[in-house]
């Protein structure tokens, strides 16, 4: 880890924490360690395991510093990004209450290897808590007001507003998408731009807008995060069937026993052979997911996912060329590009 991303890091975790400290009062202390525990700070299994990556708000923060036009900025120094630190908090924050969210509308017991909120303070008050950091996350973002000016902290303010209606749209798709067998490869592009993209190009786009970057370049930046989320995702679906368990920490079987729509998935029910008429046929049992995965392989499930990631992958990483990032930062985001897109687990 260089020096610039672990002061970012440092930087994004002590802004988090004075965020959230908004609910530490006497009357809410409660309510507090809820979010403290979520975040992994407090409680049992505490720690740099707990919290997560924070890959987007050091995104956010990358994107700020790798601009290379500065000559709007207040000032030149290496350290402007932490005057967007704020934006970065306001990242972590909305994704924190999607996922606090998420666990209770998928019946999900544990993250990252802890019990969730809902499992261990029950379903409504976890949702009080994904409320709070949604709202945590609003208050956060209006703190740039004291460092840029009020059209600019506007402009952020609707983009990250924008991306959390976009979130609500893709997990209402992929809800919606359970019970049905009738869906093709155009069902699933407008599901995860939705669930994974938007959040990653909300980062690109208002880190960029942050770092005085004109028009031109802030869509790269944020055409980039987009890009770069499609191939994440796509990357996991392939990971969530033919992963290696040891490496990924999470059972192989879960994405078919689950039944979720994956893009080889997709790709197969088009083909309508063997693998459709088992999938239509009912729940795919953890007994059968060997046979099943080297069904779906065998009909091209997961060629065309490869090949759809490697698409993807290159206008990510193209619209980040055009994007030009310069310095350390640059050459640390496309380092997180290359690390998340070429990712093995």
């Amino acid at each position: 880890m260089t020096s610039i991303t672990q002061s970012m890091l440092e930087a994004i975790e002590t802004e988090l924490q004075h965020q959230v400290a908004r609910l530490d009062q006497p009357g809410t202390k409660p309510f507090h360690e809820m979010l403290t525990y979520h975040m992994g700070w407090t409680g049992e299994g505490a720690g740099p395991l707990a919290t997560g990556k924070r890959i987007r708000p050091l995104i956010t923060l990358l994107a700020v510093s790798s601009v290379i036009d500065k000559e709007e900025k207040q000032e030149s120094n290496d350290n402007y990004w932490l005057h967007a630190v704020s934006a970065a908090a306001a990242i972590e924050m909305i994704h924190n209450f999607s996922l606090v969210h998420d666990d209770i509308q998928d019946n999900s017991n544990l993250r990252r290897g802890r019990r969730t909120v809902w499992v261990k303070w029950g379903a409504p008050m976890a949702i009080n808590v994904g409320d709070a950091m949604f709202v945590i996350a609003n208050q956060s973002i209006l703190d740039l007001i004291e460092h840029y000016p009020a059209d600019m902290v506007v402009k952020a303010a609707r983009i990250l507003n924008n991306c959390c209606l976009d979130l609500t749209r893709g997990q209402f798709l992929d809800m919606s998408y359970e019970e049905r067998n009738d869906l093709g490869i155009e069902d699933y592009w407008p599901m995860i731009g939705g669930k994974t993209s938007a959040l990653l190009s909300a980062c690109t786009h208002i880190g960029s807008l942050l770092g005085y970057a004109k028009e031109k370049q802030q869509e790269a930046y944020r055409l980039f995060g987009y890009h770069l989320g499609l191939a994440f995702q796509v990357q996991d679906d392939i990971l969530g069937i033919w992963g290696d368990e040891a490496l990924t920490g999470k059972s192989a079987a879960s994405d078919l026993v689950e039944g979720k729509n994956s893009l080889p998935v997709l790709f197969a029910l088009g083909k309508n052979g063997k693998f459709a008429n088992r999938w239509k046929q009912g729940p795919i049992t953890v007994d059968e997911v060997s046979a099943v995965s080297a069904l779906l392989e065998d009909e091209g499930g997961r060629e065309f996912a490869e090949k759809m990631s490697e698409e993807e992958t290159q206008k990510a990483l193209d619209y980040l060329k055009e994007a030009n990032p310069q310095g350390a930062a640059g050459e640390e985001m496309l380092g997180l590009a290359n690390m998340l897109l070429k990712r093995k687990q």
